[in-house]
């Protein structure tokens, strides 16, 4: 479950009486940089009267969806946790790479991430990490499990951009595209180069186009029934960065993946 999807919940189609739609109004709140919130803070961001909210809040603890914590805050609980760990990401694309993502890491001793597309419209995807694999001498990412990134400044994004149609991506490239760094490709004529070349050789990279000093390159894992595009790569620094071998390694591990996720 994540806080972009929460947001996005039409909140009159969801119960007659709003009470769904409130409890989901308060968990969009929590975000990587606010995961602990005070009772006062969630009501300015919710705006939900102050006896409306506690009733909700007393409800959602009982319930294990939130959790209390030092200085009267409030977290996501662990029953939430729980029922996020049966998703279809975890129990079966996630369980079944770690194997995989392991060979990886063990063969590069780098980031090795693990991303699909959340795309309820082209104009709105992101690419959402589902499994991360890191180790002390990896260099430093932006990204965390449950995170979301660009689809155009990364590695897994890119890869997931190279298995869409030319009308998706045409959606996609209508709307203006953040530049994350100065290195960032967001013309639209320079990403569907990138798309070109991802897919002629089988692995898509980038720059220090997310992140200054970083180097990815990641695969598609292919189309998998019951799962959403998905794509595995490594990031590591720039110096030295020998794309090519990264690129047959990530290339090939993502095909074994692809493989035993098929024949499950």
């Amino acid at each position: 479950m994540t806080t972009g999807t929460i947001r996005e919940i039409d909140s009159a189609s969801v119960d007659a009486d709003g009470m769904l739609s409130r409890t989901m109004r308060i968990l969009g709140c929590f975000t990587a940089d606010e995961p602990e919130l005070s009772a006062s803070r969630l009501g300015a961001l919710t705006g939900l009267s102050s006896s409306t909210l506690h009733r909700i809040l007393a409800q959602m603890l009982d319930l294990g969806l939130l959790s209390r914590t030092p200085g009267r805050r409030y977290a996501v609980g662990v029953r939430l946790w729980e029922l996020g760990e049966l998703s279809p990401l975890a129990l079966r694309l996630r369980e079944t790479a770690l194997p995989y993502m392991t060979r990886l890491y063990e063969a590069t001793g780098e980031n090795v991430h693990l991303a699909v597309l959340d795309a309820p419209a082209p104009e709105r995807a992101t690419a959402l990490y589902v499994g991360r694999l890191t180790g002390r001498g990896s260099i430093p990412t932006l990204s965390r499990m449950g995170g979301r990134q660009p689809l155009h400044t990364t590695g897994v994004g890119k890869a997931l951009l190279a298995m869409q149609s030319g009308d998706w991506i045409d959606r996609f490239l209508a709307q203006p595209l953040e530049r994350e760094t100065m290195y960032s490709i967001t013309e639209p004529d320079a990403i569907r180069m990138e798309i070109d070349r991802a897919r002629a050789r089988g692995y898509a990279t980038t720059r220090e186009e997310m992140t200054l000093g970083n180097v990815s390159v990641a695969a598609p894992v292919g189309s998998i029934a019951g799962l959403p595009p998905a794509a595995l790569g490594v990031v590591t620094r720039i110096d030295g960065a020998d794309t090519r071998r990264l690129g047959a390694l990530v290339t090939q591990t993502a095909a074994d993946l692809g493989r035993a996720l098929r024949a499950l």
